[in-house]
């Protein structure tokens, strides 16, 4: 039985221009109802992951779910909010513009040290992974072998719970595009 995490394609959305608190809100929007650049070959661990899979599970964003279908035209999937990715909290800071990736970082850290304006806390988000975790645990037992194309921070955290319930698999930190880890 194995449960692989592979993280979707790069965002057809690439923008990273100057951009004040509430332009980058609407950003984020746009980021999450795009989909992903089609790439001329994916990495082969991946798709053999994918293509070996006895189902494939992604988020209901939509970079998530033209991912599992450029990795496998053919294959159905299902998708389940509970495999979003974690949500950026949002900022009221007036008068400021940053690069559209400077946002994303300092965003993500505040989210980190407990700033959840406007969105799910950190704590909220590790009990979602420890509930998503779970469930794709009861997959494998009828499927033996499950890929779930998801996002990077997400799949940090259900990976995480993961080894929390004894499953095996390498650790990795770099969040690259298709990255597949495999817990067995």
């Amino acid at each position: 039985m194995d449960i692989s995490l592979i993280r979707h394609g790069k965002s057809e959305f690439t923008t990273n221009r100057w951009l004040t608190a509430e332009e980058f809100n609407d950003w984020v929007s746009s980021y999450d109802n795009s989909g992903v650049l089609k790439e001329d070959f994916y990495p082969l661990e991946t798709l053999e992951k994918v293509r070996t899979a006895n189902l494939i599970l992604t988020s209901d964003l939509q970079r998530s779910i033209q991912s599992a279908k450029l990795l496998h035209p053919s294959l159905d999937f299902v998708s389940n909010r509970i495999f979003r990715e974690t949500e950026l909290p949002s900022s009221s800071l007036r008068g400021v513009k940053l690069p559209s990736s400077i946002w994303a970082f300092l965003l993500r850290c505040l989210w980190f040290f407990g700033n959840a304006k406007g969105c799910e806390s950190i704590t909220y988000a590790k009990k979602r992974a420890r509930k998503a975790a779970q469930l794709l645990i009861e997959y494998p037992e009828t499927y033996d072998s499950v890929a779930l194309i998801g996002h990077g921070f997400f799949n940090m955290l259900i990976a995480k719970e993961l080894l929390k319930m004894g499953w095996k698999g390498k650790r990795k930190t770099n969040s690259k595009h298709w990255h597949c880890t495999t817990y067995y």
